[in-house]
């Protein structure tokens, strides 16, 4: 039972703080338990392309050699917090988050005395949350690298709990300001972006544009269903903002109350419609939506006028043949209809906005780039293709761009090789992108 008390202590120190200071509690008692010189917790960056020291806690006399931030030397500085973006460059950090596996460094002296720099990966359900940094007086055994990787993800959970009463984390994930409109769009997608299930992983990724704010993506997983769906509402700034909103939410709302998914595209069109109508506006919304019987891989999918997803199959990428429907908020009473798919192992299907193939992108290779990419995890796949899209336009996307990724490994009885929050099996290389 030592291993529940030392749980239970552990948990009354993160929820006997603040919320504010929870992670700080109980980072603080992960240091002085395995005697660490210090411990931080890195936050991923909303850019993807970084992390950012959020949480720093010296506990040994060779501070601040270890980099402790002050309001001073931080990139960012908020009252007490204090940020510092630690840029992706191929080094440990992003090694850690790609292969989504603990990495001890190399023996260092400092101070006159030798140090080990030990990274793990905080992760829920292969959603990176962050990685969790200590440095140790000695060279950490089997046993020490695998309590440190459990209480990684630990650490994940305490974040996600307070995360809804505080802020902080959402300030520290931010390095970048965001417009009323963006702010909107933001609340509008999931939770976590990505979500590894048994017998599938799937990943999604919104790049903003610098006045537009109408792509959405959104998926629920059930016991036998994932649903997801893609959606880009015309039109800039908070009137596409609101315009999305309406119909987010009237897919959500009727997905929750057990509606169809035609059911759901009529109600979509009806809030969008009914809101153009009654304000003497030309809004609507492009959009596909998907369901996924997860026993059989058979896929449903409605398109709203949307852009045509892609299949990677075999080493091969198409276009899937897909009719469209109208988008919502045309027609009144616009009838739908639905286009089946049998998804086989191995398959990945990836959605996009035409933000991805808006005209200053037009040199860009999609089905290449998605072929690139096939080695990657959905989370850095779908990150990949969007940096294609910002490489290709030199950084000044004229419409959002929008991606949503895939991968389908088998029937409901697939079992996920966890190890901290993730399937490292499913993992892209430690030096992957």
């Amino acid at each position: 039972m030592a291993g529940l008390d030392s749980l239970i202590h552990l948990l009354d120190a993160a929820e006997s703080a603040a919320p504010v200071d929870a992670v700080r509690a109980l980072t603080r008692e992960v240091g002085k338990r395995l005697r660490a010189y210090s411990v931080s917790f890195l936050v991923a960056d909303m850019s993807g392309r970084a992390l950012v020291r959020l949480v720093h806690v010296p506990l040994g006399s060779v501070e601040p050699e270890f980099g402790e931030s002050t309001p001073e030397s931080a990139d960012r500085a908020k009252g007490e917090e204090v940020a510092t973006t630690l840029p992706f460059d191929g080094g440990p950090t992003e090694r850690v988050v790609r292969s989504q596996q603990l990495e001890v460094g190399p023996p260092e002296d400092r101070d006159g005395r030798r140090t080990w720099t030990v990274l793990a990966p905080v992760t829920e359900r292969g959603e990176v949350i962050g990685v969790l940094e200590l440095v140790l007086p000695k060279e950490p055994d089997e046993d020490d690298t695998a309590e440190i990787g459990a209480l990684a993800h630990l650490l994940g959970y305490v974040v996600i709990v307070n995360g809804r009463h505080t802020d902080l984390f959402e300030w520290g994930h931010r390095t970048r300001p965001l417009s009323l409109s963006a702010e909107i769009q933001q609340r509008l997608l999931p939770g976590p972006r990505t979500c590894e299930g048994g017998s599938f992983t799937l990943s999604g990724w919104l790049e903003p544009a610098a006045d537009i704010a109408g792509d959405t993506f959104d998926y629920s997983l059930e016991r036998d269903t994932l649903y997801l769906s893609i959606s880009d509402a015309m039109g800039h700034g908070v009137s596409a903002a609101l315009t999305a909103t309406l119909c987010v939410s009237a897919l959500r709302g009727s997905r929750r109350r057990g509606a169809s998914l035609i059911q759901q595209a009529s109600n979509a069109n009806a809030a969008v419609r009914e809101h153009a109508t009654g304000n003497g506006l030309d809004d609507f919304v492009t959009g596909l939506l998907g369901r996924i019987d997860l026993n059989t891989g058979v896929l449903q999918l409605v398109n709203a006028g949307h852009v045509r997803p892609y299949l990677a199959r075999d080493g091969e990428v198409g276009v899937v043949a897909l009719p469209s429907n109208l988008p919502f908020g045309i027609f009144d009473h616009t009838v739908y209809a639905r286009v089946g798919l049998e998804l086989r192992p191995g398959d990945r299907l990836v959605l996009v906005t035409d933000g991805m193939l808006e005209r200053n992108a037009e040199n860009v290779d999609l089905p290449q780039a998605i072929r690139a990419s096939a080695s990657l995890h959905p989370r850095e796949a779908a990150n990949a293709l969007a940096d294609s899209v910002l490489d290709a336009t030199g950084h000044a996307l004229s419409d959002d761009a929008t991606v949503l990724c895939l991968d389908w490994y088998g029937g409901n009885d697939e079992i996920r090789s966890t190890s901290a929050g993730a399937d490292v099996m499913r993992a892209s290389g430690p030096t992957a992108g």
